[in-house]
């Protein structure tokens, strides 16, 4: 009888620490590259992950919000707000660290934040975006206020590249791949790379914390061991990725509307590798707290020892 007990409790425990399956929620772009190998069931683990991809930040929180997602990869700007509004998230590493740029046009120059003044810069999205607050500290670094002296402008990205490229607008700060649109047939040139200003100004390697690997902690301390798995079969997609990036991309043109030629190219200033949280943690608080002195509107407190999954 004592055995059967012991082995029923073996049982209740292994159940508790393994899940057969997770949500995993991603965004819908770019960042399906990395993971298009589980997608396409070219990278397993031992739980199987059923990918729901999302196509804005508030179509994330909800999906969040309703607990219908168990694992998400979202900026980790996001995820520090969301953490600060009380949900319950974990940053288990970060895996985007290279993908912001400015771009000029053809018919302008630029030698600083200084030559800017007078003019207008488009950026995707809303204000309090990563690369809007990246933008705004080194305007002011630079002596120039943000919106007086130089005016902001959002609009979503696509139609940005559109502007862009027809010779409406001459300064654009974009992610990739949608620097590559913009550019590619000789419209225009690559001015700034944010990674290496924000490298320089913080006296840090040249990468920025874009995006991460996040947790449910409910799911977490249910089923730590899943946790353990699903991070590696991430990890191991993204490698593969990187190896076989003309594979990847044929698993991912399902999913996206950008020509294969144009994504590869955006490859070039692209980095995805995945960092776990322990090895990485510095950058992230550096990245937040600044973040929070520069905007603290959009990040409003820095988060916690328990935002870190480690």
């Amino acid at each position: 009888m004592k055995r059967i007990i012991l082995l029923l409790l073996i049982l209740a425990i292994s159940t508790v620490a393994l899940a057969q399956s997770v949500t995993f929620i991603n965004p819908l772009g770019p960042t399906t590259i990395p993971i298009a190998p589980i997608m396409k069931g070219v990278i397993t683990g031992n739980a199987t992950i059923n990918v729901k991809l999302w196509q804005s930040s508030d179509e994330a929180i909800a999906m969040i919000a309703a607990k219908q997602a168990d694992f998400a990869v979202l900026p980790v700007t996001l995820g520090a707000i969301l953490y600060s509004k009380g949900i319950k998230i974990s940053l288990l590493g970060v895996y985007e660290w290279n993908v912001f740029y400015l771009v000029v046009s053809n018919n302008a120059t630029f030698t600083g934040w200084k030559s800017l003044v007078g003019k207008a810069v488009y950026t995707p999205e809303g204000r309090g975006q990563t690369v809007d607050i990246l933008m705004r500290y080194m305007m002011s670094q630079d002596g120039v206020t943000p919106d007086k002296d130089v005016k902001i402008y959002y609009l979503q990205p696509q139609e940005i590249v559109a502007l862009f490229r027809s010779g409406k607008i001459d300064y654009a700060a974009l992610p990739e791949p949608f620097v590559t649109m913009a550019i590619s047939g000789g419209y225009g040139k690559i001015a700034l790379d944010f990674q290496k200003a924000w490298g320089a100004e913080m006296h840090l390697p040249d990468r920025i914390p874009i995006a991460g690997l996040f947790v449910m902690d409910d799911f977490a301390q249910l089923h730590p061991q899943t946790v353990t798995d699903v991070e590696q079969t991430f990890e191991k997609s993204i490698d593969w990725m990187n190896q076989n990036i003309d594979q990847a991309l044929e698993l991912s043109k399902s999913y996206l509307a950008i020509p294969i030629p144009i994504l590869k190219e955006s490859m070039n200033r692209t980095s995805f590798y995945y960092v776990p949280i322990s090895k990485c943690k510095a950058d992230v608080e550096t990245f937040l707290s600044k973040l929070n002195e520069l905007y603290p509107e959009g990040m409003p407190s820095v988060p916690g020892a328990g935002f870190y999954g480690d």
